[in-house]
């Protein structure tokens, strides 16, 4: 995705000069494609990371950026992202909202990662196994994200930056039957961008 952005935002820079577009890899090393269609002239597609497409009045042409690499507008303009989202996911004991023993130093890996972020934004989200009722499970969830997310104001989050939602046993991270225990169904994730 910043890849696209990147693209995007560095056809954005190139204002009255030459316009170009630039595809770079994401953040997991994989890349997507770009369709670039001058006003005039074939279409050409982008698929392949570390290219640039230089935009004429008639066609477009693609080439891999070189030695050279990015123009320093480009830099700044990666430099100027937000890091890329971060998850934690905490564990709990069966049917309650008590953190496991060695989910708690989890919290002060959150509070290390929204203190690093300017205008952070944390996301709270509740789960649970199979066992019990659906609504139950529900509830169960939501109770558990309301518990981190008041700890975490507890340890001097601002409410305004967090919300909290419970998914019930919807989201499983392994598939299970209906009532069946499982740890690791039992959690909650929580996302900092």
């Amino acid at each position: 995705m910043r890849g696209a952005v990147a693209a995007l935002a560095a056809l954005a820079l190139g204002g009255c000069a030459t316009s170009s577009l630039v595809l770079l890899p994401d953040e997991g090393g994989g890349n997507g494609a770009i369709r670039v269609r001058p006003a005039s002239g074939g279409a050409v597609v982008m698929n392949q990371a570390n290219t640039r497409a230089s935009l004429g009045s008639t066609q477009a042409s693609v080439k891999p950026l070189g030695a050279r690499g990015l123009k320093p507008n480009e830099m700044a303009l990666l430099a100027s992202l937000p890091p890329p989202a971060r998850s934690f996911t905490l564990y709990f004991r069966e049917g309650t909202t008590d953190l496991l023993p060695e989910s708690v130093p989890m919290l002060e890996q959150v509070r290390a990662e929204v203190a690093r972020r300017p205008g952070a934004e944390v996301q709270v989200t509740g789960h649970t196994d199979t066992v019990g009722s659906s609504a139950d499970n529900d509830r169960l969830s939501r109770q558990r994200a309301a518990e981190i997310l008041n700890l975490l104001a507890s340890k001097g989050f601002s409410r305004s930056i967090m919300s909290a939602v419970g998914r019930g046993e919807r989201e499983l991270k392994a598939q299970t039957a209906d009532n069946v225990p499982s740890p690791i169904n039992r959690r909650v994730e929580i996302i900092v961008r």
